[in-house]
């Protein structure tokens, strides 16, 4: 069985992390040198053991070729793992065709085994795709890059997808981890940290490495995209002028007027096609271009309020908040390209 220890514990964690071809370079050798570093820096406390021994494994050992071509070493071959600790699978690559499921099925089923003997298994960002082949998480909830969501709920539809969450911690034992887009690693292996070696520790990582926790969610990195294959030419054409008029006074009664539908089932319609009632599509719009305007100029709030379609600054704001996670001031703050790197 895996051992699990305290953040006293003697015995150091084993980490496997794996390696495949598809695998993203800078989260998998990222994910190593954090976790390691609790122990090549000094971040424990003096006479604490190591809380992890990492390892990259793979279906064979020696150099790998990952997804941009840049070998890794693969330290271990599956077969020759009995038992592990924490399992993580890093950022994957998908191409155009998506996720070819069955491509991996020795690493399909040592992961089914490993998870049977105790073993947490965890993803960074689309990693997921692979630990879902296993079946373990059917009918748990879990965090993808909001990039793959929908590529991810059409080849595992019995997995609910959270791609604005950070981290979601799922299963009896709490032993399936997933982590959201791109850098949110980060907050995979500061939660691991702080979960076995102590937040004390965790905090130690993240101010050494300047990580940051992305404690607001994902939402304000979300870019919204209407669906436009839902093969209701009547409402694309509506949305393909929306996307021009979005600002306009009332733009939903202008819709329906130019679509010559009746208003009910324009909006019946517009809601099965899209997924969003016509206001929430305006909306959404309107708030994506204002999120564009924060990052870009030096326009005044209420002046962007007026610009993309409303009177009322208040209500923007409340609403801005409401979508993104974040008040427009902060929004700038944070996406803003700072002084310094601008041309």
């Amino acid at each position: 069985m895996a051992r699990h220890s305290t953040p006293s514990g003697a015995v150091p964690l084993h980490v496997s992390l794996v390696a495949l071809p598809d695998a993203v370079v800078s989260t998998l050798t990222g994910i190593y040198d954090v976790m390691n570093g609790v122990t090549l820096m000094g971040l424990a406390a003096k006479g604490t053991p190591a809380p992890f021994r990492v390892r990259i494994v793979g279906e064979a050992a020696g150099a790998l070729p990952l997804a941009s071509g840049v070998p890794i070493d693969v330290q271990r071959a599956i077969d020759t793992i009995d038992a592990t600790d924490i399992v993580i699978v890093p950022s994957i690559l998908l191409g155009r065709q998506g996720w070819p499921k069955g491509r991996y099925p020795r690493l399909v089923e040592w992961l089914r085994t490993m998870h049977e003997r105790g073993a947490m298994l965890c993803s960074a960002c689309s990693g997921i795709f692979l630990l879902a082949e296993t079946g373990l998480f059917d009918d748990r909830d879990a965090t993808v890059h909001f990039g793959y969501a929908r590529a991810f709920a059409a080849t595992y539809p019995g997995v609910a997808i959270h791609p604005e969450r950070v981290l979601v911690i799922s299963g009896r034992r709490e032993e399936l981890v997933s982590s959201g887009a791109s850098m949110s690693w980060h907050d995979l292996v500061l939660y691991l940290i702080a979960r076995h070696a102590g937040a004390t520790v965790a905090q130690e990582v993240a101010r050494s490495f300047a990580l940051q926790w992305h404690q607001d969610g994902l939402t304000p990195f979300i870019v919204f995209e209407g669906r436009t294959d839902h093969g209701d030419a009547e409402i694309q054409a509506a949305q393909q002028w929306l996307s021009r008029h979005f600002s306009v006074a009332s733009p939903v009664e202008a819709m329906i007027k130019r679509s010559k539908l009746a208003e009910r089932t324009f909006k019946r319609r517009f809601a099965a096609a899209t997924g969003l009632t016509p206001i929430a599509y305006v909306q959404r719009l309107r708030i994506e271009d204002a999120k564009r305007r924060l990052e870009r100029t030096d326009t005044p709030i209420d002046e962007i309020s007026w610009r993309v379609g409303y009177e009322d600054p208040a209500f923007f704001r409340r609403l801005f908040k409401r979508t993104t996670g974040l008040a427009p001031g902060a929004y700038r703050k944070r996406f803003r390209i700072p002084d310094f790197a601008r041309p």
